[in-house]
Order: C-alpha cells, then sequence, then structure tokens
C-alpha cells in the first residue's frame, strides 16, 4: 500500500515511519505542516530542517501551510491532495491518546476514506524509546518545557543516559513526552541515507518553552562502521 507519513521531524515519527517501511508499506511521501512563518507546526523548528530530513532520507516532503485554528480543514485539504497522488494511508506516530484530541486521527480518517496506520500505538513508552535508541537513530533535543525540564537539557542526545535521567524526574513526565514535556529533531538512523551533522544553534525562551535555534547545519555522508 502507498502512505504517507504525519512528518515532525521527532523521534516518534522517524521510528513510526521505519516500522512501516518494515511492515512492507510503500512511504511515498512525509506530509509536514507548517506555519505561515515557514516553521514546523508541532515543534517550532525552521522548515527547512524538515526538508534537510527528506534530502537525508530519500524520500519527497510536502510541505503544507497551515495555522492551528485551520488545522483539521488544512490536514483534509492536503490528504485529499494525497490520495490523488495514489496515497491510501497515513502513518503516525501516535503512542496513546493526548487529552483534548481523544479519537482524532481515526475520525479525521475514516471522514477521508484513508487508512490510520500507527506502528506504535499502544507500546509502553519505555518500549518505544528503547526501540529507538537501539535500532540505531541519533536524536537531539531541541525545545522542552520550561517549567518541568531546564534549559541544559537542550541539546542533550536521545540515549539511555537520557532516558535515565528522566525516569528520576518521577511519573510526572511523560517518557515519550507525549504531553509536551519535551521536542527532538532525529540527525540519523537506518532509514537515513546520509546525516545531519548541527554546526550552530542558540538556546531561547518562548512561550514558556526553552527552544534550541539551529542556525547552521550540513548533510553528511553516513559514519563508515568498521
Amino acid at each position: 500500500m502507498r502512505v504517507a507519513v504525519s512528518w515532525s521531524g521527532g523521534k516518534e515519527s522517524c521510528l513510526a515511519c521505519y516500522k512501516a517501511i518494515s511492515d512492507g508499506f510503500e512511504v511515498s511521501y512525509l506530509l509536514n505542516f507548517i506555519s505561515n512563518e515557514g516553521r514546523c507546526m508541532s515543534h517550532d523548528l525552521d522548515s527547512k530542517l524538515m526538508a534537510a530530513q527528506s534530502q537525508a532520507i530519500g524520500i519527497p516532503i510536502v510541505q503544507w501551510k497551515t495555522a492551528w485554528n485551520t488545522y483539521e480543514r488544512e490536514f483534509k485539504s492536503a490528504m485529499r491532495r494525497m490520495k490523488k497522488m495514489g496515497v491510501k494511508g497515513v502513518v503516525f506516530g501516535d503512542v496513546h491518546e493526548i487529552p483534548g484530541h481523544e479519537g482524532w486521527v481515526d475520525r479525521v480518517c475514516n471522514e477521508l476514506d484513508i487508512d490510520p496506520i500507527k506502528p506504535l500505538w499502544g507500546h509502553d513508552p519505555m518500549q518505544v524509546l528503547s526501540n529507538f535508541i537501539d535500532e540505531g537513530f541519533e536524536a537531539t533535543i531541541i525545545m522542552v518545557k520550561a517549567d518541568i525540564l531546564t534549559e541544559e537539557w537542550l541539546g542533550s542526545k536521545v540515549d539511555k543516559r537520557f532516558v535515565n535521567d528522566l525516569m528520576k524526574l518521577g511519573g510526572g513526565v511523560d517518557l515519550c513526552g507525549e504531553l509536551g514535556e519535551y521536542h527532538t529533531y532525529v540527525t540519523d538512523g537506518p532509514i537515513f541515507k546520509r546525516r545531519i551533522k548541527i554546526l550552530e544553534c542558540d538556546k531561547m525562551l518562548k512561550n514558556g518553552y526553552w527552544h534550541l535555534e539551529i542556525k547552521r547545519y550540513e548533510i553528511a555522508m553516513k559514519k563508515e562502521v568498521i
């Protein structure tokens, strides 16, 4: 089946994409929603960074402009365009229901007559994180909720040490950051043909979140395994 991936550039969308490919789906497009200012809706990153991932992975990206108050309408418009391009399903990185959005994915896909594919759905967050790390993905923390995590978390790598540090915070933090505690940007992994190197970045506080603003990056060759 030809499918698109609902793409945020973070760890869950990348892992879901990888699992969909492993399950035999033909991932033809990455679908990324951006603001009129050219920022990724989900993580507020420059949309050029999502395009860089597309280039490094080798799957075309479709970047669709929207605003939060028109998101559902624009999502449906984008999916109708995708259907005309032969797409029959959409891959989502959702792990569990998020308060206020219960059933949204299934309802909207049902209205569009398109298959929702949720490879991570119902999995334990620890299992999702461990799977992401064990499969060889690399990701950087690029956004944290300021009243939960400090700016020192920005730039951290998603690895076993990071998971251990999260667990020390207790049950108040979703390990996958599903409630907005933190967000990630994936730079390498098994679906990447090349990798992204972050060269320069700044930290800033905006709307209650610490942000890692990536100023310079490059798409580089993969590290050789000896």
